[in-house]
């Protein structure tokens, strides 16, 4: 069974307090080390990494990617088949962005702490976005489906039934698409 790695790392305090195009810049920089440490322990070899019109990661080799970073921490992962991985804090939102996150039917999936389920729902569907190479515009359009157990949920769209696989740290969630593969977190 193929298993995948993917990859979340600290941000050094010195970046954290960057800002602007330099911060992002710098996070990106260390989210594509993530992405080669995932690349290593596959056995693979990072190349050029190219992003299409919309600025969604594109193959290399039949090898896709994904990276994702927040203030405090990176990820990148990379699989041989469509991928996605998304990271956020888990913290307080407001209720209006639980409308715009799912729906009642999806909310009613379950009755776990209310923003530890928004944040399961969010970096899921984020997850599988980015491994349709779609934006957040989508992300009604993604339904979860089922709720598995405490780290994975299912997650409808496109036509299509994605498993995703969630990993909680240091009060975050990292959430990456996982299907039919094996999940190795490297943290």
């Amino acid at each position: 069974m193929a298993i995948i790695y993917p990859v979340i790392l600290p941000v050094s305090e010195k970046d954290q307090i960057l800002s602007g195009r330099e911060k992002v810049l710098s996070l990106s920089r260390h989210a594509r080390k993530a992405l080669a440490v995932s690349a290593r322990k596959n056995g693979f070899v990072l190349t050029e990494l190219l992003k299409d019109d919309q600025g969604a990661p594109k193959p290399f080799d039949g090898k896709y990617w994904s990276i994702t970073h927040k203030d405090e921490y990176v990820g990148g992962v990379l699989s041989l088949a469509r991928i996605g991985i998304d990271i956020e804090k888990i913290r307080s939102c407001s209720r209006s962005l639980f409308k715009k996150t799912a729906r009642q039917n999806e909310w009613s999936l379950s009755d776990d702490e209310p923003d530890r389920l928004f944040f399961r729902y969010w970096t899921a569907k984020e997850a599988v976005i980015k491994a349709n190479g779609t934006g957040i515009k989508d992300l009604l359009k993604c339904n979860v489906i089922k709720i598995v157990d405490k780290n994975q949920l299912v997650v409808g769209y496109m036509n299509k039934t994605w498993i995703v696989e969630h990993f909680f740290f240091n009060g975050h969630i990292a959430s990456v698409v996982k299907n039919s593969k094996v999940i190795e977190w490297v943290f």
